[in-house]
């Protein structure tokens, strides 16, 4: 394909719609954005100038009947999610779509298999994959620096309900199926398995609603993860914090090695403190600082590092992207495992 690649942007007021548009202004030379579905209620109030004259199309059946483009970027909630791109997907096109992709296992399950019978480029929110630093642990445990992997522990703490509202698409138990753990954790879920290249094996969780206002859906908690090696993951987190901020750290432990991981460490690209053996007297103690990312839209450099990765894909210059329907599929099963083992009240193993 010589061609820039002509994309349609589907749910135009999706939290990170914004941020996915002025991503695309660093791939100008790839793809342009050239048609527009609302979703949302047609709600376009994100909906920047420079995309005010495209065309826009109240369905993605009029969408596909009308417009001669290439992919779809696909940013609707939960419960539209599968429909939208099993339709996009009988028609060829290939697809981007925000995570958590689905909220439910049997929707995930819809998702891969028409993505998979049509052969199409397919591509997720998942960003972190794609991060200095997450690659750079990732090498480490690849090469046993690390030694017998013993723990991953990561928090994520955000925003609290009040910051967009408890009547927000977010915190709709029928729109989005679950709460933070759907959309926010699942990116150290996904992260998680990336990194460590091990399946989740079991699930203990207590999740629920801990701040003083009520949704319907869970606000935060904490799970941990049985490892197939053995080794534990422990995630705690939720919205939790009153006012627009967040609070991201992991603390990854080998029997060789221990380091702890700061993304947000300012005038950074993320920070890596790196604590190793000590055989005689002296440590090997290191901390490695990730040039600092100024690449405008959502993700900055890893953003737009995953979107060179789909059109790559959609160019057949490599067969899979980084975030595949596998990896998505076994995402969204851990996120419905946490769920139920909370509610259950018991450990839930995940075959």
């Amino acid at each position: 394909m010589t061609n820039k690649i002509k994309i349609a942007f589907i749910g135009v007021d999706n939290p990170h719609g914004a941020g996915w548009r002025d991503l695309l202004a660093n791939v100008r030379e790839d793809a342009e954005l050239t048609a527009l579905v609302p979703h949302f209620d047609g709600s376009i109030t994100s909906l920047e100038e420079q995309y005010s004259g495209l065309p826009r199309y109240e369905t993605v059946e009029a969408l596909l009947a009308h417009e001669q483009f290439d992919a779809a970027m696909v940013a609707v909630s939960n419960r539209h999610s599968p429909a939208v791109i099993e339709e996009l997907a009988r028609a060829g096109k290939h697809i981007l779509a925000e995570k958590p992709v689905a909220g439910r296992s049997a929707d995930a399950q819809r998702i891969k298999q028409a993505v998979d019978d049509a052969g199409v480029a397919f591509q997720t929110g998942y960003m972190w994959r794609y991060d200095d630093c997450a690659n750079r642990l990732k090498r480490m445990i690849e090469e046993d620096r690390f030694g017998k992997l013993i723990s991953i522990e990561s928090v994520y703490v955000t925003s609290d309900v009040n910051r967009r509202g408890p009547a927000h698409y977010l915190f709709d138990v029928d729109e989005s199926y679950a709460g933070f753990f759907s959309w926010l954790s699942c990116h150290h879920i996904d992260l998680l398995q990336y990194i460590t290249e091990q399946a989740v094996t079991g699930v203990t969780s207590r999740i629920g609603n801990f701040t003083t206002t009520e949704v319907a859906v869970e606000d935060g908690g904490t799970a941990i993860l049985d490892l197939e090696s053995g080794a534990i993951a422990t995630l705690i987190g939720g919205y939790w914090i009153p006012r627009w901020a967040g609070e991201v750290h992991w603390t990854l432990r080998g029997s060789q090695r221990w380091v702890h991981w700061d993304p947000s460490k300012p005038n950074t690209g993320g920070s890596l403190e790196i604590h190793g053996p000590q055989p005689q007297w002296y440590a090997m103690e290191e901390t490695y600082d990730a040039p600092a990312d100024s690449t405008p839209g959502y993700g900055g450099g890893p953003g737009v590092a995953l979107l060179q990765d789909w059109f790559a894909m959609i160019r057949g210059d490599v067969e899979a992207c980084r975030n595949t329907t596998d990896s998505m599929l076994a995402t969204v099963q851990i996120v419905d495992t946490i769920l139920q083992a909370s509610l259950d009240g018991r450990r839930l193993e995940i075959k």
